[in-house]
C-alpha cells in the first residue's frame, strides 16, 4: 500500500484551504468557538509567524457558516446553529512599509476594493473609515445578518515609523478615521476581532473602542496560537520519529532537542508553554534543526526601538517585573522591553500570584541564537560572519568539561582572530566602559549557545561582571581592562561576590580575566576553586 504524504502548511495561512487539500492540522477549533463566544471587541497580540492570520481565516470560516470545513473537529459539539454572517475580513499586512499619510489612506481604499465588488461603493465614500461604514451598513442591508470584523496585523502600517514621530503622528490619525466605524456601528456587528504584535492605546489609535477587550494575557487562550507538547507529542509523533532516524537519535533524543530549540513560549502566567509554529513545521517538514523564525527576518523596527532606548540587552535574560512594564502601549513606552515581550524575543517563565510578578526571559535556543545575527552588529560592530558557531562550541565545551585554561585559550584565539572592522573600532570607543564592551561580546557569545549569564548581577559587597551557570559548575567572573587577572580575583574574594553561590551544590570558580585593548583579546586569566 503507498503510504500517503504528510503536507504541512508552511506559509498557508488560509483554513479552509489546509482543511480542502489534507494538510496537517492542529486542532485549536474548541479555543475558537471559545473565543468567537467571549466578547464582542476582542485583541489579541502575538509575535510575528505564530498563527495569528490562521486564527483569523478559521474566525472567518465559523462566521461564514462554513460547517462542513470543520467536521470532524472540536467545535462541532460546541456549535449547533451554524449561522452564516457576512465577514469583513481585512489583512493590514498590505500596508506595510508606507510612510506618509497619505500612500496609507490609498492603500486601505485598496485593501477594501475586493469587498466593494459584493456590497457597493458609494461615491461619498472618499476616505477608509466612510468605505468601511458603508460596507458594514450594506452588508447588514443586503444579508439581514449582523457584520463580523476580523482585522489581521492592524499595526502593520505602523510599527517601520515608530521611530519617526511626526510620520507617526499623522499615519496614525489615518488608522483613527479607520477604526471610528467599528465602535459608531457597534448595533449592527456581530463580532469583531483584532490581532497585532504590538499593543497601542484605545486613546491613540481605537480612539472610540472603549470595550475592546484583551485576551492577549488571558490563560484561558494562551495556548490558541502555537503547539503544546501534548499536541506535538501525537500530532507530530511518526514527523519526529521520522526525523530522529535521519538524526541516528532516539525519538525521546528527537523530541528534546526540537523543544530545546523552538519551545518555550508562554503568553500568560502559569500557562503551558507553546512550541513556535512556523519553525516547528520547516523543521519537521524539512527534517532540520535550523534557525526559521529569524531566517524570515529580524524586524527592523525592533533594532531601531533598542537603539532608540539604548537598551542594555545583558540585563534582559533575567528579569522580575509587574505585568504594566511589559503589557503596555507602544507610544507609552519608556524603554524597549513592551515590544521585546510583544515581538516574542522574551516570553513569560514563571509567574508569582502573591507579587504579581512575571519572570522574563529568552524563550529558546533559536532565540538566543537570532539575537547573535540581530544584535551583534548594533551592539559590537561586528558582523554575524564574524562569530563562529564552531568556536563558541568549543568554549563551551571546554567550560562544560571545567577546564577554564583550555576555555581562555580558544576565547583569547578567537578575539584575536575576529577582524578589527571599523564598526568594531567605533563601538569599542563608543562604550562607557571598556570592560562593559567586552561583557556585550562575552554575553552574547554565551547567548548564541544557550548558555545561562547574567551581567552586573547585583550582590551585597557591589556587581559581579559576569555569572555563568553551567549543569556542573557556576563561574564567577570579573573583568580588567588595563589591570591584572590577579587583582580582579582578589576583587571576587575581597567583595563576596561568590558567596551567593555556595549553597548551590555545584562547583563555584572564580575567574578574574584581563583584556589587552591594543590586541583586542583576552590577554590573562586566573582562577580559583570556591571552598563550600
Amino acid at each position: 500500500m503507498e503510504q500517503i504524504m504528510r503536507k504541512y502548511p508552511v506559509g498557508i495561512q488560509t483554513f479552509s484551504e489546509i482543511i480542502k487539500e489534507n494538510y496537517i492540522y492542529v486542532d485549536k477549533t474548541d479555543l475558537v468557538w471559545e473565543l468567537a463566544h467571549y466578547a464582542k471587541f476582542i485583541f489579541m497580540s502575538r509575535p510575528r509567524r505564530f498563527g495569528k492570520s490562521l486564527l483569523t481565516s478559521t474566525l472567518d470560516s465559523y462566521f461564514c457558516g462554513d460547517r462542513e470545513l470543520f467536521e470532524g473537529l472540536k467545535i462541532m459539539p460546541l456549535e449547533k446553529e451554524w449561522t452564516k454572517y457576512p465577514v469583513l475580513h481585512l489583512d493590514l499586512s498590505v500596508a506595510k512599509g508606507q510612510d506618509n499619510a497619505e500612500a496609507l489612506r490609498e492603500t486601505l481604499m485598496w485593501m477594501m476594493e475586493p469587498l466593494t465588488s459584493v456590497y457597493g461603493h458609494k461615491s461619498t465614500e472618499t476616505t477608509p473609515g466612510k468605505l468601511l461604514t458603508g460596507l458594514i451598513h450594506r452588508a447588514v442591508e443586503k444579508t439581514g445578518k449582523q457584520v463580523a470584523v476580523i482585522i489581521d496585523e492592524y499595526d502593520a502600517p505602523l510599527l517601520d515609523v515608530l521611530h519617526t514621530q511626526a510620520t507617526l503622528d499623522a499615519m496614525r490619525k489615518v488608522m483613527q478615521e479607520f477604526y471610528v466605524p467599528l465602535k459608531a456601528n457597534e448595533a449592527y456587528i456581530k463580532f469583531c476581532f483584532i490581532t497585532g504584535i504590538t499593543k497601542f492605546s484605545q486613546l491613540s489609535i481605537f480612539s472610540t473602542i472603549n470595550n475592546l477587550k484583551n485576551v492577549s494575557l488571558l490563560p484561558r487562550f494562551a495556548t490558541i496560537c502555537g503547539f503544546t507538547e501534548q499536541e506535538v507529542q501525537t500530532v507530530f509523533k511518526e514527523d519526529i520519529e521520522a526525523m530522529a532516524k535521519d538524526f541516528k537519535l532516539t525519538s525521546e533524543a528527537m523530541y528534546a532537542k526540537i523543544k530545546f530549540k523552538y519551545d518555550g513560549y508562554h503568553f500568560a502566567g502559569g500557562a503551558e508553554a507553546v512550541f513556535n509554529p512556523f519553525s516547528l513545521l520547516n523543521a519537521l517538514g524539512d527534517r532540520m534543526l535550523r534557525n526559521y523564525w529569524f531566517a524570515s527576518g529580524t524586524p527592523i523596527f525592533l533594532i531601531r526601538q533598542l537603539q532608540h532606548f539604548h537598551t542594555d540587552i545583558t540585563s534582559l535574560d533575567s528579569l522580575d517585573v509587574p505585568e504594566s512594564a511589559f503589557d503596555q502601549p507602544t507610544e507609552n513606552m519608556k524603554d524597549a522591553l513592551p515590544l521585546l515581550y510583544q515581538s516574542g524575543y522574551l516570553t513569560i517563565k514563571d509567574y508569582d500570584p502573591d507579587t504579581e510578578a512575571y519572570y522574563l526571559a529568552i524563550p529558546n535556543q533559536e532565540v538566543r541564537v537570532g539575537y547573535i545575527y540581530g544584535l551583534l552588529p548594533t551592539y559590537t560592530g561586528l558582523n554575524s560572519g564574524d562569530v563562529q558557531i564552531g568556536f563558541a562550541a568549543k568554549f563551551w565545551k571546554a567550560l562544560k568539561q571545567g577546564d577554564i585554561d583550555l576555555a581562555m585559550q580558544h576565547m583569547q584565539s578567537y578575539l584575536a582572530g575576529i577582524p578589527y572592522v571599523e564598526g568594531f573600532k567605533e563601538k569599542l570607543a563608543e562604550a562607557k566602559t571598556k570592560e562593559g564592551f567586552y561583557e556585550y561580546t562575552f554575553y552574547l557569545i554565551f547567548s548564541m549557545l544557550n548558555v545561562y549569564a547574567r551581567t552586573q548581577v547585583k550582590v551585597a559587597g557591589g556587581r559581579v561582571d559576569m555569572v555563568i551557570f553551567m549543569p556542573d559548575t557556576i563561574y564567577v567572573m570579573e573583568l580588567k581592562v588595563g589591570d591584572t587577572a590577579r587583582h580582579a580575583l582578589e576583587q571576587i574574594e575581597a567583595r563576596g561576590y561568590a558567596k551567593p553561590y555556595r549553597s548551590d551544590g555545584r562547583r563555584v570558580v572564580k575567574v578574574g580575566i584581563r583584556f589587552d585593548t591594543d590586541k583586542h583579546t583576552v590577554d590573562e586569566w586566573e582562577e580559583e576553586n570556591v571552598k563550600c
